[in-house]
């Protein structure tokens, strides 16, 4: 699945997923590449992975969204994550795929206030708008090891 929009500022990203299952794992992928870019550290990065990967299934599942829209923000000592969704229309019942019988769900949020210094949500036009913040420490690796934590496997030629 491929973002449907990407907006990049220098410490902002903002992309459009199509709100189906694969959604959470093409957000954590996002998040982790571009906090990994901005060199935060990889604990904050393990925790925005997780956090987004929860919000976005809480749009999914309890939603008529067909699009979510994902916002990270590298702030000078938090990354803001906020996710937002077109909420429940009459003529389309949300995503239920996430709850089959058997399965454990809706402890989500428990886990997004566990790990975040602060979240919260507010309308957002027809839908809502789910933020959390981390607390957030610079990655200072430089040379091969720099290169290897943003993933690329590359080595720095001189």
């Amino acid at each position: 699945m491929r973002p449907v929009g990407i907006d990049v500022n220098p410490r902002r990203l903002r992309f459009g997923l199509v709100a189906e299952p694969c959604a959470a794992a093409q957000a954590r992928r996002m998040t982790r590449t571009w906090l990994t870019a901005w060199q935060v550290s990889d604990e904050t990065c393990d925790s925005a992975a997780l956090v987004v990967s929860e919000l976005v299934t809480n749009a999914i599942v309890h939603t008529s969204s067909r699009q979510i829209v994902c916002e990270l923000s590298d702030e000078t000592d938090r990354v803001r994550i906020t996710v937002g969704d077109e909420g429940c229309t009459s003529d389309a019942p949300p995503c239920r795929s996430a709850e089959r019988d058997g399965e454990e769900h809706g402890r989500g949020l428990l886990l997004v206030a566990a790990v975040c210094s602060a979240w919260g949500a507010q309308e957002w036009g027809s839908g809502l708008q789910v933020w959390a913040e981390l607390p957030c420490t610079a990655d200072h690796r430089t040379g091969i090891e720099a290169d290897t934590v943003r993933g690329t496997g590359a080595e720095w030629v001189s």
